[in-house]
């Protein structure tokens, strides 16, 4: 049997989620008519400690519509130079928005607050405006890191101060919060807006929610027509993720151990660049120094392994639900093989 470590987003919805599914109450969500999306939306919203929310497709369209409602085009968005939403979202903020981004570049995903303050735009015809400061926790190709909450916390007080809002996308929030033992609203305390996915971690088949003030969230639910996302009776998938957001999430720590359990495999083995103490949560980066990572891929993929290759120098290995402690064991056993061959 296979074991996949490409991405948790291969999670497959448990028995109790399909049950749901067969059960939902449904109606028309365009005109809030799906009770089952308004009770999801509801207590999405109660638990980011927002005022409402949002139900949507994918933390793609979650990140772009926030993007969108809170911007303006020919506006610059402050992002960290490796997050999601400048590196995997097809340019969608340019393309949609018509805004400028303004990468940084932090460590493993985290900002440092001056950097922040530096690259904030002084008001000059010659300049963009800045619209927005965008987040990601945990950052994913930062290997999983949580953004410690003082980070946050830095950053938020300097967007107040300049009155810009804070997107978070926190589409593995809830792997940060159970990590680090601290509260996901405190983390959603430091932002204005907030997106995370129930297609990840927490093995919904499809969702993610986006969460705000109530007039953001008003305005956020044009662009989500406008974009084509308007859903009709979406409380058959909804119900998955009201099961998800119920049930699903201190199962996560299950991840991350397993996930450290890979990285304490592969310590000081010869052959990689790797760093286990870097592992935070359910996501692994090795870089191989004796092969190309598309070689590695391949060789365990003979040995029905799948993984990710990131970069031409990077593979990522990516724990969830559908991978137990005997996978680890197996994966572990491969790769040294491999190098060793």
């Amino acid at each position: 049997m296979m074991i996949d470590l490409r991405s948790d987003t291969i999670t497959r919805p448990t028995g109790e989620m399909r049950r749901a599914m067969y059960e939902a109450e449904v109606g028309d969500d365009v005109y809030g008519e799906d009770p089952t999306v308004n009770r999801l939306e509801e207590e999405s919203a109660r638990v980011m400690g927002k005022e409402a929310a949002m139900y949507v497709s994918s933390g793609t369209m979650g990140n772009q519509v926030a993007i969108l409602t809170h911007t303006s085009p020919g506006t610059e968005v402050i992002m960290e130079a490796n997050a999601h939403i400048y590196y995997y979202e097809a340019a969608a903020a340019s393309a949609f928005a018509g805004i400028q981004p303004r990468p940084l570049a932090g460590n493993k995903g985290v900002i440092p607050p001056e950097l922040v303050a530096g690259a904030i735009r002084a008001d000059d015809v010659h300049l963009p405006p800045t619209s927005l400061i965008c987040l990601e926790n945990t950052h994913n190709r930062g290997g999983g890191k949580i953004v410690p909450l003082e980070n946050m916390k830095a950053i938020y007080k300097l967007a107040c101060k300049h009155n810009i809002p804070v997107h978070l996308d926190g589409a593995r929030i809830f792997n940060a919060s159970v990590a680090s033992g601290i509260a996901v609203q405190d983390y959603t305390g430091c932002t204005t807006s907030v997106q995370f996915c129930f297609s990840k971690g927490l093995g919904a088949p499809v969702g993610s929610i986006i969460a705000g003030p109530s007039g953001f969230i008003d305005e956020a639910r044009r662009w989500r027509k406008r974009l084509g996302g308007g859903m009709r009776q979406a409380g058959v998938i909804a119900s998955a993720c009201l099961v998800a957001l119920t049930s699903m999430v201190e199962r996560l720590a299950d991840d991350h151990a397993n996930a450290h359990l890979l990285a304490e495999g592969l310590a000081g083995l010869n052959g990689l660049d790797f760093d286990p103490r870097e592992v935070d949560t359910n996501i692994v980066i090795i870089k191989p120094m004796k092969m190309l990572p598309g070689q590695l891929k391949e060789e365990l993929k003979k040995r029905d392994i799948l993984v990710s290759v990131m970069e031409p120098d990077m593979i990522r290995l990516t724990t969830s639900r559908e991978v137990n402690r005997e996978d680890i064991e197996k994966t572990v056993i491969a790769i040294k093989e491999i190098l060793a061959g």
